[in-house]
C-alpha cells in the first residue's frame, strides 16, 4: 500500500490502464473518499464514494495509480 499522507485532495485517481476512476475529496481513515462530480449517472449521481487504499499502488506526481484496471475498480466503490 501506498503512503496515504501522500495523497492529498483534488488529485486523479486512475486504474492500472490509466482509466479515470475519480477524484480525491479527502482520505478518510483507510479510504480514499471521491468527490461528488465523479459519482457516476442514475441511482449513483449525488453520492460520495470511496476505494479502499488498499488499491493504491502508488502516488506518482498529482496522480493515484490503482492496482485494479478501472472497471474493475469501479466495482470495489463504496457509496455514502
Amino acid at each position: 500500500m501506498a503512503d496515504a499522507s501522500a495523497i492529498k485532495e483534488h488529485m486523479e485517481v486512475i486504474g492500472a490502464d490509466g482509466v479515470h476512476v475519480g477524484t480525491v475529496d479527502h482520505v478518510d481513515g483507510d479510504r480514499i473518499k471521491l468527490t461528488k462530480a465523479d459519482s457516476g449517472e442514475g441511482a449513483h449521481e449525488g453520492h460520495h464514494h470511496y476505494i479502499s487504499l488498499g488499491l493504491v499502488a502508488e502516488v506518482e506526481g498529482d496522480k493515484v495509480r490503482l492496482s485494479a484496471n478501472g472497471d474493475v475498480a469501479v466495482t470495489f466503490e463504496e457509496e455514502a
